[in-house]
């Protein structure tokens, strides 16, 4: 058994806006610093293996967090980065919509094998994904690995570990700097925690946020 511990990186300044960060390399805001450093409290006491982040700047910055007290060193792993949006980063989905609302109505129809421009499909992020977790999988049998990524990657690892098709990522909602708990079994996976924020004293009011980040 592996017991995943996914965490979603706190909050930056475009998610305070509703933009989509995709791959851009936005920074967390002061309180998305302050949520890292209640992830960093909560998971402190944790005997934890190891610690897998995406390389973009706002994981890397709550991973890097969370790390201190266990004295481990962050291991990068762009794999889980963000779905790439190409040219919808940067954009509210009101202004995508307005924008491009063919290109919208076709992703949303059929996310698995659409893409934005310069973006890539759901298809794509769940085929990097799937081998980032098969290949952590393999050489930590019997440890906590915290994953700390983003919500589109995450809510795909959710669906893949879970027997899901990836479309279905949209009924995970995942909140900024949550903590959700997955146990890995050779015939299966268990969901034994989903989005916990009790380490948040006062969340961000838009933690809840629906635009991928």
């Amino acid at each position: 058994m592996i017991r995943l511990l996914l965490v979603r990186h706190g909050t930056t300044a475009w998610n305070r806006k509703g933009r989509y960060q995709g791959q851009s390399d936005v920074p967390l805001d002061e309180t998305g610093m302050q949520q890292a450093l209640a992830l960093r409290s909560r998971l402190a006491r944790e005997e934890i293996g190891a610690i897998y982040a995406s390389d973009l700047q706002r994981a890397w910055q709550t991973a890097s967090a969370i790390a201190a007290p266990h004295s481990l060193a962050v291991r990068p792993e762009p794999r889980l980065r963000e779905i790439d949006f190409g040219i919808w980063d940067g954009l509210t989905y009101s202004e995508i919509e307005r924008r491009y609302p063919e290109v919208l109505a076709a992703w949303e129809a059929d996310p698995l094998n659409t893409a934005p421009h310069r973006g890539e499909s759901l298809g794509q992020v769940s085929a990097r994904v799937r081998v980032a977790l098969d290949d952590i999988a393999r050489v930590h049998e019997g440890r906590t690995v915290v994953l700390v990524a983003h919500g589109g990657s995450l809510q795909v690892v959710l669906c893949l570990a879970l027997g899901l098709v990836p479309k279905a990522r949209w009924q995970f909602r995942l909140s900024a700097a949550s903590l959700s708990e997955l146990q890995l079994y050779e015939g299966g996976a268990v969901l034994t925690r989903l989005s916990d924020c009790s380490h948040l004293v006062v969340p961000f009011p838009g933690h809840s946020d629906v635009a991928p980040c």
